[in-house]
């Protein structure tokens, strides 16, 4: 019998008119607010504690599942440039993202998606989900990218840059990233026992896939002169 993707069906409707009726990912978008959208490195690890703080509480208030991370694990992923932050202009923390290959660099997955509330007018969300769109297709080119979410918000972000529904067995079979769920008996997310008891099959979040096969050509979603800047960080990180 075949998989059919689950998405509710209202949600389905109102992403295929969104795509539909939204241009391409505009790069020529220029922000006069005075947020800064920057690849991290260890210089910023002074922000991990609020980071996961604010990743927490905002779980809570909405009654959600979220993947735990550690202080370990967020400092890993600015050490070796593969997470994106938001600033103010006066460097108070506004942002955060990361990125992590799976199943031997076949698979990409940007997770962690978090925006302070009392910033969220400024739509640092997907600015932060389009930096970390390019910084994984400039590490990755060939991967695919993935992600789980519940947010209707994340969704809509998601099909601007291209991703669309697929089922959970099209995503990465990687044991690392479904742990990243947890299990009933050390869970990570609230949802994990719904996960299990289907095998994989599906679970609260929705699953979405960008292959870049199917988007050959097409631009990346920030201005060049950013891009090239993220080329030359790339050039003194490991691509791991």
């Amino acid at each position: 019998m075949s998989q059919t993707t689950y998405m509710p069906q209202h949600i389905n409707k109102v992403l295929t008119h969104h795509k539909q009726h939204t241009d391409k990912t505009k790069t020529d978008v220029e922000y006069e607010d005075g947020f800064k959208i920057e690849v991290a490195d260890a210089s910023y690890e002074k922000y991990v504690d609020e980071i996961l703080a604010t990743i927490n509480d905002s779980a809570k208030k909405r009654g959600s599942g979220i993947a735990t991370r550690t202080h370990e694990y967020l400092t890993s992923k600015m050490r070796e440039k593969k997470a994106v932050i938001a600033l103010t202009t006066d460097n108070h923390f506004a942002g955060f993202c990361y990125i992590e290959s799976w199943g031997h660099k076949e698979y990409v997955a940007n997770s962690g998606l978090i925006v302070v509330e009392k910033y969220r007018k400024h739509q640092l969300a997907k600015r932060i989900k389009q930096m970390a769109f390019t910084l994984s297709r400039l590490r990755w080119p060939q991967a695919k990218l993935f992600g789980l979410t519940s947010q209707y918000a994340v969704m809509r972000i998601n099909t601007e840059l291209g991703y669309v529904p697929v089922t959970f067995n099209q995503l990465t079979d990687d044991d690392a990233f479904w742990a990243g769920c947890g299990t009933p008996e050390k869970p990570c997310c609230v949802n994990c026992d719904v996960l299990e008891r289907t095998q994989r099959q599906y679970c609260v979040c929705t699953a979405m896939l960008y292959d870049p096969k199917d988007h050959q050509g097409e631009p990346l979603p920030i201005p060049a002169e950013e891009v090239e800047k993220i080329k030359e960080l790339l050039k003194t990180s490991s691509t791991r």
